[in-house]
């Protein structure tokens, strides 16, 4: 009886020696084969300028609850004329005037009239950057119409961020690969082929500008712009 007990432990003695002995290769084997390549980030810039815009404003009224019928009309007229100044700027079919919004104007005074404001957005698009953006810059003409007119910043978009991306590519491969050679030199390896890439996130940002987000960005405050983008590249070590 002891013996049989005798040669069942020494059998699982031996099995767990010979699974250790395989997990312990296995893991060997796993971190040679890491050993064989080396995985790096890249990245490549390049400045560009916007070649199309956008630029927005709002224009108002305020008007009592019994002046709502005159209020509506008073707004069709403004319409028509802060229309009628951009088609005369050039931007005829270039532009979009939305609906008009009413909202009420809540008061701590139960008893006092009911007022409301009643406002119309308007969105200009062109790709005639610098136009675009001496109409910006030109809101004071349109206050100076009688119009109660808020205007905001204008936008910059670059429109061949796409065919950008693919173009840069290249470069910020040879990036990856020139810091991947930096560190392979300390150890005495040789960079080999690259076995994988992947592209990350695209930065947009205004020119000479060196903040950048993990999440990407898209600056649209300035025309001069620069385009950067970030690869993650693994080569083979030799």
């Amino acid at each position: 009886m002891n013996s049989m007990k005798l040669i069942f432990f020494g059998l699982i003695l031996g099995l767990s020696f010979i699974a250790g002995a395989y997990l312990v290769s296995h893991t060997f084997l796993t971190v040679k084969a890491m050993d064989n390549v080396i995985s790096v980030s890249g990245s490549a810039k390049q400045k560009v300028t916007a070649d199309n815009a956008r630029w927005s404003g709002s224009f108002s009224r305020t008007v009592f609850k019994d002046q709502l019928a005159s209020g509506y009309s008073l707004m069709k007229n403004d319409e028509v004329t802060i229309s009628n100044f951009l088609n005369d700027q050039g931007f005829a079919g270039k532009f979009e005037v939305s609906s008009v919004y009413m909202n009420e104007i809540y008061k701590n005074d139960s008893n006092a009239p009911k007022e409301y404001d009643l406002t119309q957005n308007i969105t200009v698009k062109s790709d005639d950057v610098e136009k675009l953006k001496a109409l910006a810059k030109s809101s004071d003409k349109i206050v100076a119409k009688g119009l109660f007119f808020s205007s905001y910043p204008a936008e910059y978009y670059y429109s061949k961020l796409p065919e950008l991306r693919i173009s840069l590519l290249p470069d910020a491969i040879k990036d990856a690969r020139a810091r991947a050679e930096m560190i392979a030199q300390s150890s005495g390896r040789l960079v080999g082929d690259v076995t994988s890439v992947s592209m990350g996130v695209v930065q947009v940002m205004a020119a000479g500008a060196i903040d950048i987000s993990d999440y990407g960005s898209y600056d649209t405050s300035g025309v001069d712009k620069e385009v950067m983008i970030t690869v993650k590249a693994t080569f083979s070590l030799k």
